[in-house]
Protein backbone atom coordinates (compact mmCIF):
# COMPACT_ATOMS: atom_id res chain seq x y z
CA UNK A 1 0.00 0.00 0.00
CA UNK A 2 1.65 3.41 -1.17
CA UNK A 3 3.07 5.51 1.93
CA UNK A 4 0.82 8.55 0.89
CA UNK A 5 -2.56 6.41 1.81
CA UNK A 6 -4.44 8.37 4.56
CA UNK A 7 -2.19 11.33 4.52
CA UNK A 8 -3.72 14.74 3.61
CA UNK A 9 -3.08 16.93 0.79
CA UNK A 10 -0.16 19.16 2.92
CA UNK A 11 1.66 16.05 4.35
CA UNK A 12 1.55 14.48 1.24
CA UNK A 13 3.29 17.44 -0.60
CA UNK A 14 5.88 17.91 2.40
CA UNK A 15 6.25 14.17 2.49
CA UNK A 16 7.63 14.79 -1.58
CA UNK A 17 9.52 17.74 -0.87
CA UNK A 18 11.32 16.43 1.47
CA UNK A 19 12.58 12.86 -0.22
CA UNK A 20 13.41 15.00 -3.53
CA UNK A 21 15.62 17.30 -0.99
CA UNK A 22 17.33 14.14 0.29
CA UNK A 23 17.76 13.17 -2.91
CA UNK A 24 19.15 16.44 -5.01
CA UNK A 25 20.47 18.81 -1.83
CA UNK A 26 18.89 21.73 -0.83
CA UNK A 27 17.99 24.04 -4.02
CA UNK A 28 19.08 27.84 -4.05
CA UNK A 29 17.08 30.33 -6.04
CA UNK A 30 16.82 34.62 -6.27
CA UNK A 31 14.47 36.67 -7.96
CA UNK A 32 14.61 37.31 -11.29
CA UNK A 33 13.84 40.67 -13.09
CA UNK A 34 9.75 39.68 -14.18
CA UNK A 35 10.17 41.20 -17.68
CA UNK A 36 12.94 39.41 -18.66
CA UNK A 37 11.69 36.19 -16.80
CA UNK A 38 8.92 36.49 -18.69
CA UNK A 39 10.39 37.00 -21.82
CA UNK A 40 12.51 33.64 -21.48
CA UNK A 41 9.48 31.78 -20.00
CA UNK A 42 7.79 32.40 -23.62
CA UNK A 43 11.01 31.16 -24.89
CA UNK A 44 10.64 27.89 -22.93
CA UNK A 45 7.30 27.09 -24.03
CA UNK A 46 7.51 23.67 -26.66
CA UNK A 47 11.43 23.30 -25.82
CA UNK A 48 14.15 22.84 -23.37
CA UNK A 49 16.00 25.00 -20.97
CA UNK A 50 19.41 24.70 -23.03
CA UNK A 51 17.31 25.61 -26.15
CA UNK A 52 15.50 28.94 -24.20
CA UNK A 53 18.95 30.16 -22.99
CA UNK A 54 20.42 29.93 -26.52
CA UNK A 55 17.80 31.92 -27.87
CA UNK A 56 17.30 34.29 -25.14
CA UNK A 57 21.25 34.53 -25.66
CA UNK A 58 21.32 35.19 -29.50
CA UNK A 59 18.17 37.56 -29.23
CA UNK A 60 20.33 39.82 -26.12
CA UNK A 61 23.17 39.86 -28.74
CA UNK A 62 21.41 40.82 -31.95
CA UNK A 63 18.78 43.54 -30.27
CA UNK A 64 20.76 44.72 -26.77
CA UNK A 65 17.64 45.86 -25.27
CA UNK A 66 14.26 45.56 -24.42
CA UNK A 67 13.06 48.54 -26.62
CA UNK A 68 15.33 47.42 -29.60
CA UNK A 69 13.28 44.21 -29.10
CA UNK A 70 9.92 45.89 -28.85
CA UNK A 71 10.44 47.99 -31.83
CA UNK A 72 12.36 45.40 -34.13
CA UNK A 73 10.37 43.78 -37.03
CA UNK A 74 8.87 40.31 -35.66
CA UNK A 75 11.24 38.63 -38.58
CA UNK A 76 13.81 40.12 -36.97
CA UNK A 77 13.08 38.71 -33.60
CA UNK A 78 12.07 35.06 -34.89
CA UNK A 79 15.29 35.05 -36.68
CA UNK A 80 17.49 35.97 -33.49
CA UNK A 81 15.07 33.27 -31.37
CA UNK A 82 14.98 30.30 -34.17
CA UNK A 83 17.24 28.07 -32.45
CA UNK A 84 14.41 28.11 -29.52
CA UNK A 85 11.37 26.69 -31.99
CA UNK A 86 8.30 28.03 -32.99
CA UNK A 87 10.42 31.41 -33.34
CA UNK A 88 7.72 33.22 -35.84
CA UNK A 89 5.37 32.74 -32.72
CA UNK A 90 7.20 33.44 -29.79
CA UNK A 91 8.58 36.08 -31.64
CA UNK A 92 5.12 38.17 -32.27
CA UNK A 93 4.29 37.42 -28.58
CA UNK A 94 7.52 38.60 -27.15
CA UNK A 95 6.83 41.81 -29.59
CA UNK A 96 2.83 42.27 -28.34
CA UNK A 97 3.59 41.91 -24.83
CA UNK A 98 6.67 44.57 -24.87
CA UNK A 99 4.47 46.77 -26.15
CA UNK A 100 1.46 46.03 -24.20
CA UNK A 101 4.14 46.42 -21.07
CA UNK A 102 5.59 50.25 -22.42
CA UNK A 103 1.54 51.52 -23.20
CA UNK A 104 0.06 50.22 -19.94
CA UNK A 105 2.87 50.63 -17.74
CA UNK A 106 4.43 53.54 -19.01
CA UNK A 107 7.96 51.71 -19.61
CA UNK A 108 9.59 48.59 -20.13
CA UNK A 109 8.84 47.54 -16.60
CA UNK A 110 6.96 45.34 -14.61
CA UNK A 111 7.87 45.77 -10.93
CA UNK A 112 4.90 47.42 -10.34
CA UNK A 113 2.86 44.28 -10.83
CA UNK A 114 4.77 43.42 -7.24
CA UNK A 115 2.48 46.06 -5.48
CA UNK A 116 -0.94 44.07 -6.92
CA UNK A 117 -2.25 41.03 -4.90
CA UNK A 118 -1.52 37.79 -6.37
CA UNK A 119 -4.98 37.70 -7.96
CA UNK A 120 -4.64 41.05 -9.75
CA UNK A 121 -0.60 40.36 -10.77
CA UNK A 122 -2.12 36.91 -12.09
CA UNK A 123 -4.66 38.38 -14.10
CA UNK A 124 -2.34 41.10 -15.90
CA UNK A 125 0.25 38.48 -17.10
CA UNK A 126 -2.59 36.45 -18.38
CA UNK A 127 -4.38 39.11 -20.44
CA UNK A 128 -1.02 39.23 -22.18
CA UNK A 129 -0.71 37.47 -25.71
CA UNK A 130 0.35 33.76 -25.55
CA UNK A 131 0.59 34.21 -21.37
CA UNK A 132 -1.11 30.64 -19.73
CA UNK A 133 -0.95 30.21 -16.24
CA UNK A 134 2.54 28.61 -16.17
CA UNK A 135 4.31 31.09 -17.43
CA UNK A 136 2.10 34.00 -15.43
CA UNK A 137 2.69 31.64 -12.36
CA UNK A 138 6.43 31.35 -12.67
CA UNK A 139 6.67 35.47 -12.97
CA UNK A 140 4.93 36.14 -9.51
CA UNK A 141 6.56 32.98 -8.01
CA UNK A 142 10.28 33.87 -9.08
CA UNK A 143 10.24 37.58 -9.65
CA UNK A 144 8.36 38.60 -6.91
CA UNK A 145 7.44 35.49 -4.41
CA UNK A 146 3.76 35.36 -4.64
CA UNK A 147 2.42 32.02 -3.52
CA UNK A 148 1.13 30.40 -6.77
CA UNK A 149 2.52 27.16 -7.90
CA UNK A 150 3.14 26.76 -12.13
CA UNK A 151 2.88 23.47 -13.63
CA UNK A 152 5.00 22.57 -16.58
CA UNK A 153 4.77 19.37 -18.61
CA UNK A 154 7.61 17.63 -16.49
CA UNK A 155 5.93 18.36 -12.92
CA UNK A 156 2.18 17.72 -14.86
CA UNK A 157 3.87 14.20 -15.48
CA UNK A 158 4.89 13.27 -12.27
CA UNK A 159 1.92 14.16 -10.67
CA UNK A 160 -0.40 12.61 -12.42
CA UNK A 161 1.06 9.28 -12.15
CA UNK A 162 1.45 10.09 -8.28
CA UNK A 163 -2.13 10.83 -8.25
CA UNK A 164 -2.40 13.86 -7.17
CA UNK A 165 -3.94 15.12 -10.66
CA UNK A 166 -6.34 13.69 -12.79
CA UNK A 167 -5.70 13.10 -16.64
CA UNK A 168 -8.44 15.76 -17.28
CA UNK A 169 -7.84 18.29 -14.69
CA UNK A 170 -6.73 21.59 -14.79
CA UNK A 171 -3.29 21.19 -12.48
CA UNK A 172 -2.65 24.23 -11.34
CA UNK A 173 -6.29 24.74 -10.28
CA UNK A 174 -5.61 21.57 -8.39
CA UNK A 175 -2.27 22.22 -6.66
CA UNK A 176 -2.91 25.89 -5.95
CA UNK A 177 -6.28 24.63 -3.86
CA UNK A 178 -3.70 22.18 -1.94
CA UNK A 179 -0.36 23.45 -1.39
CA UNK A 180 0.26 26.01 1.58
CA UNK A 181 0.63 29.54 0.49
CA UNK A 182 4.12 29.23 1.16
CA UNK A 183 6.29 30.29 -1.88
CA UNK A 184 9.75 29.23 -0.45
CA UNK A 185 8.12 25.96 -0.17
CA UNK A 186 6.80 26.12 -3.55
CA UNK A 187 9.43 27.12 -5.38
CA UNK A 188 11.50 24.63 -4.03
CA UNK A 189 8.81 22.02 -4.83
CA UNK A 190 8.63 23.16 -8.35
CA UNK A 191 12.58 23.00 -9.26
CA UNK A 192 12.76 19.73 -7.51
CA UNK A 193 9.84 18.10 -9.44
CA UNK A 194 11.32 19.57 -12.88
CA UNK A 195 14.28 17.87 -12.10
CA UNK A 196 12.32 14.49 -11.19
CA UNK A 197 10.78 14.85 -14.48
CA UNK A 198 13.46 15.12 -16.67
CA UNK A 199 16.07 12.15 -14.99
CA UNK A 200 13.81 9.69 -13.90
CA UNK A 201 10.26 10.16 -14.35
CA UNK A 202 10.37 10.25 -18.38
CA UNK A 203 7.46 10.21 -20.36
CA UNK A 204 9.00 6.85 -21.46
CA UNK A 205 10.32 3.78 -19.68
CA UNK A 206 10.39 5.90 -16.08
CA UNK A 207 12.79 4.55 -13.56
CA UNK A 208 10.02 3.61 -11.05
CA UNK A 209 12.88 1.09 -9.41
CA UNK A 210 15.15 4.51 -8.25
CA UNK A 211 12.67 7.26 -8.24
CA UNK A 212 12.27 8.10 -4.69
CA UNK A 213 8.81 8.52 -4.72
CA UNK A 214 7.81 4.93 -6.02
CA UNK A 215 6.76 4.20 -2.01
CA UNK A 216 3.62 6.59 -2.50
CA UNK A 217 3.11 6.54 -6.32
CA UNK A 218 0.52 5.11 -7.71
CA UNK A 219 2.12 4.34 -11.23
CA UNK A 220 4.96 3.02 -9.45
CA UNK A 221 2.86 0.29 -7.53
CA UNK A 222 1.40 -0.72 -10.76
CA UNK A 223 4.67 -1.10 -13.01
CA UNK A 224 6.90 -2.29 -10.23
CA UNK A 225 6.92 -6.36 -9.61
Amino acid sequence: MPILTGMNSVTKARWIKTRLSARYGEISFQRTDPLETLIKTILSQNTNDGNRDRAYQSLRRRLRSLTAIKDAKVEEIAEAIRVGGLHRQKALRIKQVLQRVEQEMGSLNLSCLGELSLDEAMAWLLASPGVGKKTAGIVVLFSFGKPYFPVDTHIRRVLTRLGFVKPQEDPHDRMNAMLPKDPQFMAALHLYLIQLGREVCRPRRPDCLHCPLNSGCKWAKAELP
